[in-house]
């Protein structure tokens, strides 16, 4: 699909200067249009799709605009919705020694949820936001959670360097963020709507992330849950 819009020459300019957040080429990257103008790319080696920089908020916009999200324990559909990740994290986490795992929330935004779901599985979790439960963590970690995180990382590459050297050896790392499929999908994105997104998983994306990280895809949906397992 090839959509023209008034914004092409402009993104036509930022691409020239634009690389990727996740494998850093600056080769193969592609115009994504998108409905609300703004300048998006897609990755021909790593398929990520990212927001040019110039239009990223500012720290103190972000957390302004975070703040306007009522996450709760109270809230049962937050709940269900993150059940989309806990489900299935806990079938591949044995009952009977649950109790030794230690895991942490990585991004737990400012209403912390997650936590609390695990630990009600017996399992002792940390919570961390740079913005919002900026706490000291422990590692290493059996368990890390990455819930409506993803898309926010600036530096995703980075962030998930960081992310893994956290985890013990054969721990799992559970993300969750809303995967793109193609130009015609992406161009009226309801994803793309909330101005602190920045950067977008595709399926191929897991592959990438996979073997640049040593991570080993063990379950994944069609939308936007996977976990990984961190490999030797």
């Amino acid at each position: 699909m090839t959509v023209k819009h008034l914004g092409d020459s402009a993104n036509n300019r930022k691409r020239e200067k634009a690389s990727c957040p996740l494998c850093d080429t600056t080769q193969g990257l592609e115009i994504l249009p998108a409905a609300n103008g703004k300048a998006y790319f897609s990755c021909s080696q790593c398929y990520l799709a990212f927001l040019h920089p110039d239009h990223y908020l500012t720290r103190e916009q972000e957390r302004s605009f975070y703040a306007t999200h009522n996450n709760s324990i109270e809230d049962l559909g937050y709940v269900q919705y993150l059940q989309q990740l806990t489900t299935p994290l806990l079938t591949l986490l044995p009952r009977q020694n649950r109790h030794q795992l230690h895991a942490l929330d990585y991004g737990c935004g400012p209403g912390p949820t997650l936590h609390t779901l695990l630990e009600n599985e017996g399992i002792r979790c940390d919570n961390f936001d740079p913005l919002f439960a900026d706490h000291p963590i422990t590692p290493p970690y059996d368990i890390i959670t990455a819930t409506e995180c993803f898309e926010h990382f600036h530096r995703p590459a980075d962030e998930l360097e960081k992310i893994t050297g956290l985890l013990n050896e054969q721990g799992f790392l559970a993300v969750m963020t809303n995967r793109w499929k193609d130009p015609a999908q992406f161009f009226n994105w309801h994803y793309t709507r909330d101005p602190t997104h920045v950067v977008f998983m595709h399926d191929k994306t897991i592959a990438f992330i996979a073997k640049r990280f040593r991570l080993a895809p063990v379950w994944q949906d069609e939308k936007r849950v996977v976990i990984f397992q961190r490999s030797n």
